[in-house]
């Protein structure tokens, strides 16, 4: 991180300052380990006792928190301090990996295809025929284009990234390090003798505006038609979309979630770690799973769920609650 002073952050941010506006911070920290030139976020009440004791030089601080002891430490009062530590890493990182402009070499661009002038091509990219690139598109090194590829406008494509031929990705999305959309959806079907032979996967994927992807993630492309990723949905690496999956807008999707074919992702879902889905079911709106449940039906009601088979989370909390007894229940009825 660069250095600044607590009087430039709290101009950025638009936040009131109280104590030296001259501490300079370089680094962030939690409250409770921070040191001399950290700078720390408190956003939430039952941080408060750390605040007394903090190292930190500089705390931005959510303005509805009350606090009675004093600290050393010079405080930004702003409305949300986490949301104000975003907005400040932020502008940070855009000055450590800022945009870049210009073709560099060796790199292949199919004959016809027109880069923006502010766009960024680096070495060893691969562009196919008839491929769309948006304004302000960074396409890093070693990244593929497959043809009639269309990228929206100020999309980041990091290395290694691979869009199949005729996939779309719109705008403002981030695909990280080895994204792969459009690959071939895991169809096969079996003959007489139980041979299995390849469906042919003809869909395509799409991915709408504001998606961020994390390394390594797999979006399938359709057996027919397309396999959708909605606006502003953020998932995160080591995933698995597969073909003919809807995924509804503003949803997460954390490390190593797995959806089988044909199912549909409502908005405003929620699937962390290792959640599994089956296929040809929907999910509504406003669901959470919580870490490895397995979800083999589809869900109708908004909630909260955990468990494999999937139930609603008070259920499963007494279901386990019981499970734990079984062996002592056993004994008592032998």
């Amino acid at each position: 991180m660069m250095e600044f002073t607590a009087g430039q952050i709290a101009m950025m941010l638009s936040g009131e300052l109280v104590g030296d506006a001259n501490r300079k911070v370089s680094n962030v920290a939690g409250l409770e380990t921070a040191k001399e030139g950290d700078l720390c976020f408190l956003g939430d009440d039952k941080y408060l006792p750390y605040l007394k004791d903090t190292k930190a030089s500089v705390v931005l601080i959510t303005k509805t928190l009350v606090y009675d002891d004093t600290t050393e430490a010079t405080l930004i009062r702003v409305d949300n301090a986490r949301g104000a530590m975003a907005q400040l890493l932020q502008a940070v990182a855009e000055v450590l990996n800022p945009k870049r402009k210009g073709i560099e070499q060796p790199a292949y661009i199919a004959e016809g295809v027109q880069v923006p002038e502010d766009a960024y091509v680096g070495a060893m990219a691969y562009i196919g025929k008839n491929v769309r690139l948006g304004k302000g598109v960074q396409i890093y090194p070693q990244v593929y284009l497959g043809d009639n590829v269309v990228i929206g406008d100020n999309t980041i494509l990091y290395p290694g990234v691979k869009v199949y031929y005729n996939c779309r990705v719109g705008s403002n999305c981030i695909l990280h390090a080895g994204v792969v959309i459009g690959s071939d959806g895991f169809g096969f079907e079996p003959d007489a003798q139980g041979v299995y032979h390849k469906v042919p996967q003809i869909g395509i994927a799409v991915i709408e505006d504001d998606v961020e992807i994390g390394a390594n993630t797999t979006v399938d492309r359709a057996m027919m038609g397309e396999t959708r990723v909605k606006k502003n949905t953020k998932i995160d690496n080591l995933v698995q979309v597969a073909h003919n999956v809807v995924v509804g807008e503003s949803t997460v999707l954390c490390s190593q979630v797995g959806i089988a074919g044909s199912t549909t992702i409502g908005n405003h879902c929620m699937l962390t770690g290792q959640v599994g889905v089956a296929g040809h079911i929907e999910i509504v709106d406003n669901c959470i799973f919580g870490a490895q449940t397995g979800v083999p039906g589809s869900i109708t009601k908004p909630g909260v769920y955990l468990g494999s088979p999937a139930m609603d989370a008070g259920l499963c909390k007494r279901v386990y609650a019981v499970m734990r007894k079984l062996p002592e229940m056993y004994r008592k009825l032998v």
